[in-house]
């Protein structure tokens, strides 16, 4: 996708805890997919993928191997194992663009350092999910990843240029798109929670909702719901705190209570450990 060598920092610490094989993945895949509904990549997904990609779909890959590549691309994810799950999706065109926009957005928000470094993944996250969503239109995390990367770029710049961009309506446009597609897409609730307190905090209540649409109210039911959907993910709790800080520099005590209960759920995975760990240095 890119001829730019790129750096990618170790997860930090020793895991064992998060050294899945195929039997155990497949056990507990949807503990690990609660957030993002991400089907299982058996063969019968594989084969569906390879279909519905067309021209798109991986050269020299069958239902099986295609089946197989993705269950070691998602291993990697779950391990901590960043670039190489990031590679081995990256392989997959838009079939493993799922796996790879995800590996490089979570290494990109908690163990890339330099704020160009960030903006520049984002923005890559972004034009790999673009095409994902031009060759698999009807995959719910298509979408999701585009505006996981188009938000996540849209912070790393001013809210001036971001809403002069038209990115706030771009990255409104996806995430209703996902949840349209899968209802039930936690992260999805949560992404659309905070892009609605982030509107608010930004430009207030009145030209939120005149201008963007943007409402407390819609905010707070979308958090309600991925709280439903997914209460032991450390991620909701976290994003929870922070759209209550948006929304209301007074919620302060509810936002720690929030941060708290994030970093005091046991972590499935690499990423619950380092949303844990960044939920626990919001309020040490």
């Amino acid at each position: 996708m890119t001829n730019k060598k790129m750096l990618w920092a170790p997860l930090p610490g020793k895991h064992k805890e998060f050294d899945y094989d195929l039997t155990s993945l497949k056990k507990t895949w949807s503990k690990l997919h609660l957030g993002d509904g991400e089907d299982f990549p058996d063969e019968k997904r594989a084969e569906h993928l390879i279909k519905a990609a067309g021209k798109a779909a991986p050269k020299g890959f069958n239902a099986a191997s295609l089946a197989d590549h993705l269950q070691h691309a998602w291993l990697a994810f779950h391990r901590g194992e960043f670039q190489k799950a990031f590679e081995l999706g990256n392989e997959l065109g838009p079939c493993g663009t799922s796996v790879a926009a995800k590996a490089m957005g979570i290494h990109a928000t908690y163990l890339l350092k330099k704020p160009a470094e960030k903006m520049e993944r984002f923005e890559l996250l972004a034009q790999m999910a673009e095409q994902a969503i031009e060759s698999l239109p009807k995959e719910a995390n298509s979408y999701y990843r585009f505006a996981f990367g188009m938000g996540r770029y849209s912070q790393s710049i001013s809210i001036a240029k971001a809403l002069s961009m038209g990115l706030a309506g771009k990255v409104k446009k996806a995430l209703d798109t996902c949840l349209k597609l899968n209802p039930k897409h936690a992260e999805a609730h949560l992404a659309s929670a905070l892009w609605h307190a982030e509107i608010i905090n930004k430009v207030g209540s009145t030209l939120g909702s005149f201008t963007y649409g943007a409402k407390q109210k819609l905010a707070e039911e979308h958090i309600k719901t991925a709280l439903k959907l997914a209460p032991n993910m450390p991620i909701v709790h976290a994003e929870h705190a922070q759209m209550l800080l948006l929304l209301d520099e007074d919620n302060e005590q509810e936002a720690a209570d929030a941060f708290e209960r994030a970093s005091e759920l046991k972590p499935l995975d690499a990423m619950d450990f380092l949303d844990g760990r960044f939920a626990k240095e919001q309020i040490s």
